[in-house]
């Protein structure tokens, strides 16, 4: 049982016709439910969170104590398989109230003693899953009547418990159990070293007022100023796109990339080096031939083989489009730049030339018709007729900062309370840098009541000024909508077990519940629904939604290669051999995104998903396959549709991971998925369904 790794696992009705200005969807403000949510978060302290976390670990222990002492004769799923759900559970809730304060807590002291504990209850959790007298008890009941007898979600729970041991050595000697056992505890150090050092990695360039040039206003008005009056633009992601979009100075691109890619360089190369040896030395001890082969095994695309055929099909097809989009950028740029050639800190900068100049679209002008508040009174809105739920804001609620709000769900038509999630959206010091979803209380049937669960999206999006409001631009209402998939993900399982609730699938599935509600913010309807301008409440003119619809192709070529690279280097990293010089496969495989890397730079060393999503890069391009493919029932019956609404919250949200993904998304389509609609999402104008994505992994 791997804390770590199951953290990371898991993230009214009436079609509106366009034009149409509906009340606002924005919930009502409330006292607090009587199921009050984890804990009074403003109030902890470092001892806190060491104390609980060390309780959750007592408690733990006394759960498995009871479960080990019944005889093995008189073994049930209930007084066997049951505890161990409590005590995922147990672990879980722990971090939620007090380790996931290592993401986003301000005060050094909390944040030192949440890393800790999170490393603490990390290694516990590889001990209990080398624990000879749990695998004992489990084995034994295994070959009980009640076990032969067991169906559907237990019947898994007790299938994938037995792969889990025999994925740790239990076919082994103990003495290779225990080389495995030290070396699953190192990776924990490591992973959370490895996320650690990015988080609180602070940098960053000067920005001379003479050389901002293109940088809209409201952007220079928050940034920090340094004493000399030059702008301070850090590697934060809503400082850090915009500057490359707009920013006119060539030089002062390459320098924040340079800094960019070299994010906790070179101590994270070093553990990013050791981590891929003790993984290999894993899978090889295992029997493997690779990390990659182990991890990839129980995922949906089965065996590294298929990943690459998926990635190596995927290169075949958008090339054209890559050379198409790169040799369009020549023609148009090539005479601005001195060395006769354009690198990868030029082209988002010239991307917004072109939406700019070809398409009459200014991220910068887009943003202004999008403020948070409109964007989360759209998104909830929708969310909300779409799926049959009925958000509440909590009033007053204890929370970890004074910009994080709390709201509860509910279903619509019976009133029951289902839910709370948190909404972080903005960047502080320390913070986790990038955008996730967070379950803080995981779900289940305990005693014959679900618990309800917790969760937190946390996000880096653009902070309101002293003369403005916080303005997003389109990829972060993107970003958002993502992920509150995730959210909902979490928070609508009816999954009776732990080991199944919210977004515990295949971790190659896993993203497809977002990817999906991606779609809805390209939606000329949707769009019309909250798009309105921060001053004067003008709607987004028709003209802007459309050329930003037009332009959702611009460049995709690119886009996608370089997310095939990404997983490409993942891959290459976590196949076989276990030394590796991450920064020489990295310049080899870096031609597949389109442009030459950039000399003295380790960009592996910022790129955290190499820790928890190690050998499963692929998984957001593989199950991209699948999201997109279930919107098809959206787009034929209408994006805002509640019937089909409804019937995904039944077939996905709620089912969690009871079911292989697969067979959930088949469920839910009524047939055999295909990639058609990949293909036509990534701008390809030859549209067929070979082997390129999972919906056809197998070769079909």
């Amino acid at each position: 049982m791997n804390l770590h790794s199951w953290i990371r696992s898991s993230v009214a009705a009436g079609t509106v016709m366009a034009g149409v200005t509906l009340a606002p969807f924005f919930p009502a403000v409330c006292e607090a439910s009587p199921e009050a949510p984890l804990i009074a978060y403003s109030t902890l302290t470092s001892k806190d969170i060491e104390q609980g976390c060390s309780d959750a670990i007592a408690e733990s222990d006394k759960i498995l104590a009871e479960m080990i002492k019944v005889q093995d004769a008189t073994r049930t799923f209930d007084n066997t398989m049951i505890p161990l759900g409590r005590v995922q559970d147990v672990l879980g809730t722990a971090f939620g109230k007090y380790a996931f304060m290592a993401y986003v807590a301000g005060d050094d002291k909390l944040r030192d003693a949440a890393h800790a504990q999170e490393e603490a209850m990390n290694k516990y959790g590889v001990d209990l899953g080398f624990r000879e007298d749990i695998y004992k008890a489990v084995k034994s009941y295994s070959g009980s009547a009640d076990a032969k007898a067991l169906t559907g979600e237990r019947k898994r729970f007790l299938d994938f418990t037995l792969r889990d041991y025999r994925r740790n050595g239990f076919e082994l000697s103990k003495d290779k159990r225990e080389k495995i056992q030290k070396m699953q505890k190192r990776l924990v150090e490591l992973g959370l070293e490895f996320e650690k050092n990015i988080d609180e990695w602070d940098d960053g360039i000067e920005v001379p007022p003479d050389r901002a040039g293109g940088l809209p206003e409201n952007y220079l008005a928050g940034l920090k100023k340094k004493e000399n009056g030059n702008y301070w633009v850090s590697l934060d992601y809503p400082e850090f796109f915009p500057f490359m979009e707009n920013a006119q100075d060539s030089e002062l691109r390459k320098e924040l990339t340079k800094k960019a890619w070299n994010q906790a360089y070179p101590q994270n190369v070093k553990i990013l080096e050791e981590g891929i040896k003790v993984r290999d030395d894993i899978a090889k001890i295992l029997g493997y031939k690779s990390w990659a082969a182990y991890v990839v095994e129980v995922r949906m695309a089965k065996n590294p083989e298929t990943v690459t055929a998926f990635l190596d099909d995927l290169k075949v097809k958008v090339h054209p489009k890559l050379d198409a989009d790169i040799a369009n950028l020549k023609s148009r740029f090539l005479a601005q730049e001195k060395d006769g050639s354009i690198d990868y800190w030029d082209w988002r900068y010239y991307h917004t030339q072109l939406m700019k100049s070809e398409y009459h679209v200014d991220p910068s002008k887009v943003a202004e018709y999008l403020p948070l508040e409109r964007v989360i009174d759209g998104l909830f809105g929708i969310t909300q007729e779409m799926f049959g739920l009925n958000y509440v804001e909590v009033k007053n609620p204890d929370v970890w900062n004074p910009d994080v709000k709390l709201f509860e769900i509910h279903d619509a038509k019976s009133g029951e309370f289902l839910a709370h999630f948190y909404v972080d959206l903005f960047p502080r010091d320390n913070k986790y840098g990038h955008a996730a979803a967070f379950p803080l209380r995981g779900s289940g049937v305990f005693d014959g009541k679900r618990q309800a669960p917790v969760s937190a999206i946390v996000a880096n999006f653009t902070k309101p000024t002293a003369d403005t409001p916080s303005l997003l631009t389109h990829d972060e209402v993107e970003t958002f909508f993502h992920e509150f998939g995730h959210i909902l993900h979490q928070t609508l399982t009816q999954a009776e077990l732990p080991r199944f609730a919210g977004s515990s699938t295949e971790q190659d599935f896993v993203e497809a519940p977002s990817q999906n509600l991606e779609h809805w913010v390209w939606e000329l309807m949707v769009l019309d629904r909250f798009a309105a301008h921060y001053k004067t409440g003008e709607k987004m003119p028709r003209e802007l939604i459309d050329g930003m619809i037009a332009a959702k192709h611009l460049d995709s070529g690119i886009t996608v290669l370089r997310q095939v690279f990404y997983a490409s280097i993942d891959m290459a990293y976590y196949g076989p051999g276990g030394k590796k010089n991450t920064t020489k496969i990295l310049n080899e495989l870096h031609p597949i995104c389109g442009f030459p890397n950039m000399k003295d730079t380790h960009f592996q060393s910022g790129f955290g998903h190499l820790f928890g999503y190690d050998a499963a890069y692929y998984g957001y391009l593989w199950s991209k396959v699948y999201g997109d493919d279930m919107y098809t029932a959206f787009k034929e019956a209408g994006p805002l549709s509640p019937e089909v609404g409804m019937r995904y919250r039944k077939e996905i949200y709620e089912k969690g991971g009871t079911l292989d993904g697969m067979d959930l998304v088949k469920n839910f389509l009524g047939r055999e998925p295909n990639n058609r609609a990949f293909l036509e999402d990534l701008g390809l104008t030859a549209v067929t369904t070979g082997s390129t994505g999972g919906a056809s992994g197998t070769g079909k």
